[in-house]
Formats: structure tokens, sequence, C-alpha cells
């Protein structure tokens, strides 16, 4: 028999601007009671959406419950900066690169395939391009040394042939309304989601299908013999397999431990606005240095938001306070008035913290880690695109569909062992903020 008691919960900081501007199309439902099914689910963010998503399609005579901690949307997976990216990057290396050319175009192909899963759930369950939108992504260069790591970048994909086109300042200008940009690298691929719109909506599309409980997280998870139990706070769902889509939460799930690293980063969105010079109605821009700062445009029924998404923490307690919350905002305030003095009279009316998963070797939390008990969790900072590719990975491979891309996700190797703490705090935050420091302006 094993037993797992767990005894952190998920913990979010501030509301998230993309939850609080979304609306959800269907209630609220609580376990309460005991439940059998075939197929337990826990997580309702990217993996565990997908997972169950891809269950439906394989099994589709099969009863399928997914438990969710909070409510959705309101966790990690409706916090993110919404960019659903095709082509790889590591976000700790301290720039954009791609790999030996064999790795780099199977990374893309796994990633190709995440947003084509999500494609298709999005035209099934009726997303609107605000939601789901196929615009692709600029790399936004604000100094020479920025527009030094562009072209780097530029001719890494040109050696793999991979499509993107440079863009001068005046472009910039043009796209953004802002002088700030020296240049920027547009690539094709990407797909910009409003996060939490896309929670909902692919949740909603699911629930005819799958039982969903909100509000419902799970206290304990026994198994005996060949079924597993999920005790909750008033109620229970036993099921002989489990998909665990809970990214680094999987430690408190019992596996493993000691190995993952709990990553914060930071988000603003200021009020709607009208009538101010930025640029076109909507873009989206990543930082040159992958630890400068993110900023997307969106607007709707005619007035515009901007959203800004700078720094990084590493926090094993897995939550961070309200004054912290506070001092990066003023920072991210001096940010957002540099490149758009026009919005320094527009107030931040969000502002939040979500959680990144990321591993030493930079790879996932995945596998069977006990019988009939699957991970799909640690997303490296993608987590939109690869905790989609992992929770239908995991699926697949708890129902013995195999693939040439279950043979290649399946075969990597464990997540590598921390340092003890607070030697892995002290260390990471310091390689962070050293970073952070030399990303200048483009942070």
């Amino acid at each position: 028999m094993s037993d797992i008691v767990v005894k952190r919960l998920p913990a979010e900081s501030g509301t998230s601007g993309w939850e609080a501007i979304s609306r959800r199309s269907f209630p609220v439902r609580t376990l309460d009671g005991d439940v059998s099914a075939d197929w337990l689910v826990i997580g309702a963010g990217f993996a565990g959406l997908s997972a169950a998503r891809r269950l439906c399609q394989l099994r589709p005579d099969d009863k399928i419950v997914l438990l969710e901690a909070g409510e959705i949307a309101k966790g990690t997976a409706g916090r993110n900066s919404g960019y659903m990216i095709d082509v790889p990057h590591n976000l700790s290396s301290g720039e954009y690169s791609v790999a030996s050319e064999t790795v780099t175009m199977a990374e893309i192909a796994q990633s190709r395939f995440a947003i084509s899963f999500a494609a298709d759930a999005a035209a099934e369950y009726g997303m609107s391009v605000r939601t789901f939108d196929p615009a692709g992504k600029i790399n936004a260069a604000a100094t020479e040394r920025g527009i030094k790591l562009n072209a780097n970048y530029g001719r890494s994909l040109a050696g793999i042939g991979e499509e993107h086109r440079f863009l001068d300042a005046d472009e910039m200008r043009e796209i953004t309304g802002s002088t700030y940009y020296l240049g920027g690298l547009f690539t094709p691929g990407a797909v910009m989601i409003q996060p939490a719109d896309y929670i909902r909506g692919f949740a909603a599309g699911l629930s005819p299908k799958v039982d969903i409980f909100e509000h419902s997280p799970v206290l304990k998870l026994e198994r005996h013999g060949g079924t597993w139990k999920a005790v909750l706070r008033r109620g229970a769902v036993t099921a002989p397999k489990v998909i665990l889509g809970v990214n680094g939460h999987i430690e408190d799930f019992g596996h493993f431990r000691g190995r993952l690293m709990h990553i914060f980063t930071y988000a603003s969105m200021t009020a709607p606005f009208t009538g101010r010079s930025t640029g076109k109605d909507r873009w989206a821009l990543l930082p040159a240095d992958p630890m400068g700062a993110t900023v997307r445009k969106i607007t709707s029924d005619g007035s515009s938001r901007v959203v800004i998404r700078t720094r990084f923490t590493y926090d094993w307690t897995v939550q961070v306070g309200e004054k912290r919350l506070a001092g990066i905002a003023a920072e991210q305030r001096t940010s957002l008035d540099a490149r758009f003095p026009d919005l320094k009279d527009v107030q931040f009316e969000h502002v939040w913290a979500g959680r990144l998963c990321l591993s030493r070797n930079h790879v996932p939390a995945f596998g069977e880690v006990d019988k009939g008990l699957y991970s799909a969790c640690c997303e490296n900072g993608l987590g939109t695109v690869k905790s989609t590719l992992a929770g239908v990975m995991a699926a697949d491979l708890a129902t013995g569909t195999h693939s040439h891309m279950l043979d290649e996700f399946s075969d990597q190797p464990v997540p590598a062992r921390l340092p003890p703490e607070p030697l892995a705090w002290l260390g990471v935050n310091t390689v962070i903020r050293l970073q952070e420091l030399r990303a200048g302006r483009e942070g």
C-alpha cells in the first residue's frame, strides 16, 4: 500500500489580471461525496486539461474525474504571459539559443504537436481569436547587446531552416508606438493566448465528458492493490489510474523531492485606456535577453491594456508576500514608463505573481512514478506548450498508446538533484539577479 499525505496546498499571490478580466461560462462544482472512475486527473491546468482531453479521445467510454485544488484559471495556469512558443529556448541560459540540430528539431516537433493539439481544442470549443491568436511573436531589443543577441538567435534559426524576420527601430515603433526599441526578431509560429480565457474555455469544452470538481484539493492519496483513492475534505475518488498535472507540487505528492526549482515571476496589468501612443491594437514582445521585460498589449471593446512581466525569484516555500509584490510592481512602473511615457497616468489595476517549475538539467518530471500513477510535471518555464505536451504524453503512456514522440519524450533523465537548502536558494537567486542586472534596459 502506498500512502501520500499532501501537507502543502497551492497558494496564489495577488489577483491575475487575466483572470480578473475573464468570464467563465459554467458553474463551480465541488466534490461532496465518494465517486469512482476509470481515470483520475489531478490539476486543471495545461497538463491536466490536456491529459483529460487526450483520455476522452483514447477512451471515449471511460469515466474521467478531474480535480482542481482551487478554482480553474485562478491558479498558475491563468497567470502566465500567454505565449505558446514553437521554437525552443532555454530560460536559464541567459540568452535564446538552440542546441544540436537533432535535439532542436525534435523539440520543435514536440512544441508544434502541442500547439496543434491546443489549436484543435480551441476550434472545437469555440475560442475566439482574442483567446487563441496564432499571431507569432517578437523578440524585442532595447540595447546594442539585445541587437547582438537577436542576431545570434537569428543565425541559430537560419542554421536549422526556421523562418524569421528582423525588424528595425522604425518597424518596432510602428508596431508598439514606442521609441524604446532598437529592433526586433519576428518568428511566425507562436500563438498568443489569453491564458485565463483559454483554460476556462478548455474546461467548459471538456465538462460534458469529464466530471470537473473545483475547490477540491487532494489531502491524501492511497493505493490499495490495483486501486488509488484520493481523499478530499468532503469525499473521495477511487480510480485504477491517476495522472498528476500539478507542476512543482509533484514534490508534495512525494516525488522528485529536492530536484525541482520553484521560480516566481511577476506581472502587472494597467487599467483600460484609450487614445495613447501604443501602436497597433495587439502585439506581444518577448525580451531579446530572456531575463528582461515581457510586454503585451491587448484591446477589447475599444479600450486597451498593457501587461508587463519582469523579475524572477526562487522560493522553495512556494509563496511570496504582498510586500514583495508591491516592490516589484514599483520597478515595473518605472520600466513601463520608460517604454510608454503616455501611460504614466494610467495606473496598474492588477499585480500578481505566478510560479514556474525548473529542473537543473532542463528535463520534465515525467513518467510512471508508482504503479498506475503518472506525472506530467515540471515545464521548465514554457508551461503553455510543455505542460500541454506532458499531459498528452502522460495519457498516451497510461493507456499504452505508443508513438515515436512518446518514446522520445520518455527517453530523458530524471531531474538532477539540487544542493540542500538554503544553499540552493542562495545560489539560484544569485545567478538570477546577476542575469537580471546584465539585462539592463532590456528589463
